[in-house]
C-alpha cells in the first residue's frame, strides 16, 4: 500500500465538513454531509478501497509545491516540471455561495503545454456501499442505494470515460488556460448551483474574501501572527456553522503509533476541547463561534436528563450515541487496525469537564457579553455538582481505559469551575451558594497540595499514590490556580523537563509508569503539550528558551503550517489531523510569549534612557 504522510495533507472546507488534499492534489478524506458523516473518499485510511478524488500530473517526475492563498483556507497545489507547470485551486464555498456540499477543483495552466490526469473514484459509507454512475452532457453522476443514499455530481467542462464506476481522464492546458470541476453532494431534486456561467469564478471570489474577510476580525497583532492566524483558521474550518458545534479534529482512524491499535475517532464534540478551542477564539477578538458554541451547550443541558450534567462528548448536531464500532474492511494508515468510528469515551465520567466549560463562559462574560440567565441556571447546577462530586475518581483527561483514578488534572479543573463560577456571580450579582463554593474551592486547593504533592520527587503527581508526573499538570499555573514561580511549580516543571520532554517534544505521560490506559503500544510525544511546556517556561521568567522552542515547534509543522495532534521521534506526524488542540495551545503560548518579550524590551528601553 502506499499512503502519504500525514503531513502532506492540507485541508479546505465549508463550515460544515472538511476534505484533505494531499501535495500532489488527491483529495484522500471527504465526509458528507457533516464532519461525523460517513466518508465518500477515505484513501487516507485505506489506498486500495477507501476512493480518492486526483487531480495531478499526468507524467511522473514534477515538483510539487502547496500552499494556502493568506489569510484564506483557499488551496493552491503547483506542480513543476521541464515540460511546463500546472495549478490546481481546492476550496469549499461558504456562506451566500454554498448552496450545496461542494468540492471546487480549479485547474490552470502556468506554463508550457502541461498535461494533467482526472481520477474520480468515490466509495460511499466508508467504502461499505456500492455505487452507479451515469453521465449526461457535462456532468457525471454518482448513486449510491438506498433512499438515504447519497449522490454526487461531477460537473466536468472535459470528456471523461467512465471505468468500473469511477471517472478517468486526461486532459491539456497552456498558458493562462483554466478549467473548472466542481464535484457536489446532490438530493434529487436540488438545483445545480454550478450550472449557471461562471459559477465556479464568482464562488472562489466569494471564498477568498469570506476568508480574509473573517482573518481580519483578529485583534492580535503581535510577533508570530502569520503562524497565530493560520491556527485560527483552522479552528474555523472544525467550527459547525449549522449547530455551533466544535470538532476535536478533523478525521478519525489516523494511529498515535503506527502499527498499533490506538486509532481513535475525533470527529465529535469533547466540552474540553471545544470550551478551550471558543475561549482561544475569544482570546483572538473572534466572538460568533464562541456564542454559537455556548448556544449548542445549552441545547444539551435542556436535554440532559438531570439536572447541571453533561457528557463528555457529543456527535456535531447534539446526538448522545457515539457507539464505538470497527471497520474491518479498511486496512487503516500504514495497516494501522483497527480502524474506528465513534468512540466509547462517550460513556466515560471526565470530572474536568465543567472547569474548562466554566473557563470559557467567564471569559465569555468578561470581554463579550453577559452570561443569559437560562445558561446561569444549568451552570449553577453543575457547579453542585462539582461540590458534591470532586472527590470522585474518573477517567481523566487522557481517557484511560484501565480503570478510573483520582487524577490530579480533575482535581484542578474542578477548582477552576469553582473559582470561575464565582467570578461570574460576583461580577454580575448573580444568585449563588457562594460560602459553599468557596469552600469546596478552598478544600480542593487544600487537598491537592496535601494529597499530590510528592515531597521526595518534589513534584506534583499524576494521581494519588502515583509516582509519575503528566504534561496536564503545566495547566496548574496556566489556569491561575498557583504562581508559575511558586518553588513547588518550578520543582515540577523541572521534573516535567528531566522526565517528559525531549527537544522541545513533550510526552503526555510515560504509558509504562502512568496510569494504566488498558491498550497495547507507546505513543508519540503530544503537540498540545509542548506548547503548554513553552507557555510555562513563558510564565516562569524563562524567555530565551521558550523563544527558542517555540521556534523549534514551526520547524515541525507541515509545509502549510498545519499540526497533528503528535508527533515520533523523527518529527513524522501521528494521530488525528489537524487537532484542535494543539493550534489553540499554539495560540496561548503565543500570546503570552509575545506579551513577555515586548515587556522585557521596554524594561530594556526603559533602562537605557534612565543611563
Amino acid at each position: 500500500m502506499v499512503f502519504h504522510r500525514i503531513e502532506d495533507y492540507g485541508i479546505i472546507g465549508d463550515l460544515h465538513t472538511v476534505g484533505l488534499v494531499s501535495i500532489d492534489g488527491s483529495l484522500d478524506y471527504l465526509c458528507l454531509p457533516d464532519f461525523d458523516s460517513p466518508t465518500v473518499f477515505a484513501k487516507l485510511l485505506d489506498d486500495a478501497n477507501g476512493g480518492n478524488f486526483q487531480i495531478g500530473p499526468a507524467a511522473s517526475g514534477a515538483r510539487l509545491r502547496q500552499l494556502y492563498l493568506p489569510d484564506t483556507n483557499v488551496l493552491l497545489t503547483r506542480f513543476l516540471s521541464t515540460d511546463g507547470v500546472g495549478e490546481v485551486t481546492d476550496f469549499m464555498p461558504v456562506g451566500t455561495m454554498r448552496h450545496a456540499h461542494a468540492v471546487v477543483r480549479r485547474v490552470k495552466g502556468v506554463r508550457g503545454r502541461f498535461r494533467f490526469r482526472l481520477n474520480c473514484a468515490p466509495r460511499f459509507d466508508y467504502g461499505r456501499r456500492h455505487h452507479s454512475t451515469t453521465q449526461n452532457s457535462g456532468e457525471i453522476l454518482f448513486h449510491t442505494d438506498g433512499a438515504d443514499g447519497l449522490t454526487l455530481r461531477l460537473h466536468t467542462p472535459v470528456a471523461a470515460r467512465i471505468v468500473d464506476g469511477d471517472v478517468d481522464t486526461e486532459f491539456e492546458l497552456g498558458p493562462d488556460e483554466t478549467l473548472d470541476f466542481v464535484l457536489e453532494a446532490i438530493s434529487p431534486d436540488a438545483e445545480t448551483p454550478a450550472a449557471g456561467p461562471r459559477w465556479a469564478e464568482r464562488a472562489y471570489t466569494h471564498a477568498v474574501a469570506y476568508w480574509r474577510d473573517w482573518a481580519a476580525q483578529a485583534t492580535y497583532q503581535g510577533r508570530w501572527r502569520s503562524e497565530v492566524i493560520r491556527s485560527a483558521l483552522a479552528l474555523k474550518l472544525l467550527t459547525s456553522q449549522r449547530h455551533g458545534a466544535i470538532a476535536a479534529a478533523a478525521t478519525f482512524g489516523l494511529p498515535e503509533l503506527v502499527g498499533g491499535e490506538r486509532n481513535w475517532d475525533y470527529r465529535y464534540t469533547w466540552i474540553r476541547d471545544g470550551s478551550l478551542t471558543a475561549a482561544a477564539l475569544v482570546d483572538l477578538g473572534f466572538t460568533d463561534e464562541p456564542r454559537a458554541f455556548l448556544h449548542w451547550i445549552g441545547q444539551r443541558y435542556d436535554e440532559s436528563t438531570e439536572p447541571g450534567r453533561l457528557q463528555i462528548m457529543y456527535g456535531i448536531d447534539g446526538r448522545p450515541d457515539l457507539t464505538e464500532t470497527t471497520l474491518p474492511h479498511l486496512d487503516g494508515y500504514a495497516s494501522s487496525r483497527p480502524v474506528r468510528i465513534g468512540n466509547g469515551a462517550h460513556r466515560q465520567v471526565q470530572l474536568d469537564i465543567y472547569g474548562e466549560l466554566l473557563h470559557l463562559v467567564e471569559r465569555f462574560d468578561d470581554r463579550v457579553e453577559p452570561v443569559t440567565y437560562e445558561l446561569w441556571c444549568h451552570l449553577r447546577a453543575s457547579v453542585d455538582w462539582v461540590v458534591a462530586n470532586w472527590r470522585r475518581a474518573d477517567e481523566g483527561i487522557w481517557e484511560v481505559r484501565g480503570g478510573p483514578q483520582e487524577f490530579l488534572y480533575a482535581r484542578l479543573m474542578c477548582w477552576v469551575a469553582l473559582d470561575r463560577a464565582l467570578r461570574i456571580a460576583q461580577r454580575r450579582s448573580l444568585p449563588a451558594p457562594v460560602q459553599r463554593w468557596w469552600e469546596a474551592r478552598d478544600d480542593i486547593h487544600r487537598e491537592i497540595h496535601e494529597q499530590f504533592w510528592d515531597p521526595g520527587r518534589r513534584a506534583f503527581v499524576q494521581h494519588r499514590g502515583a509516582c509519575t508526573v503528566d504534561a496536564a499538570s503545566l495547566l496548574m499555573p496556566l489556569a491561575g490556580f498557583l504562581s508559575p514561580v511558586e518553588p513547588r511549580w518550578l520543582d515540577t516543571l523541572k521534573a516535567i523537563d528531566r522526565e517528559l520532554v525531549e527537544d522541545s517534544l513533550v510526552y503526555r505521560y510515560r504509558t509504562a509508569q502512568g496510569a494504566d490506559d488498558g491498550l497495547s503500544g507507546t505513543e508519540g510525544t503530544f503537540c498540545m503539550c509542548s506548547f503548554w511546556f513553552i507557555h510555562c517556561l513563558t510564565l516562569a521568567g524563562d524567555l530565551d528558551r521558550a523563544q527558542f522552542y517555540f521556534e523549534k515547534m514551526h520547524s515541525y509543522a507541515n509545509h502549510l503550517g498545519l499540526y497533528a495532534e503528535e508527533m515520533d521521534g523523527t518529527g513524522r506526524y501521528l494521530g488525528n489531523f489537524p487537532q484542535a488542540f494543539t493550534h489553540l495551545g499554539l495560540i496561548g503560548a503565543a500570546r503570552s510569549l509575545d506579551a513577555a518579550l515586548t515587556a522585557r524590551n521596554q524594561r530594556v528601553r526603559s533602562r537605557t534612557t534612565l543611563l
